[in-house]
């Protein structure tokens, strides 16, 4: 009986490591997430002001070529 409880006593405490392990994984996939979505937001960002700016640079040449006509 003594043997039964500490094989309990021992599958419940490689149990408690294995949850606090998982814990600690889906905090750090939940970090990296974070950085992963903060990192594609400045993309866009980014990308949205080169388009603003080339497109203001196609309307100055629309409006060149008009003038020459």
């Amino acid at each position: 009986m003594a043997d039964l409880k500490q094989q309990i006593f021992q599958e419940l405490s490689a149990l408690d490591e294995t949850v606090a392990k998982l814990r600690s994984v889906a905090a750090s996939a939940s970090k990296q997430t974070d950085l992963e979505v903060a990192i594609l937001t400045q993309q866009v960002k980014n990308l949205r002001d080169k388009n603003a700016q080339a497109s203001d640079m196609i309307n100055q040449s629309l409006a060149i070529l008009k003038k020459l006509k």
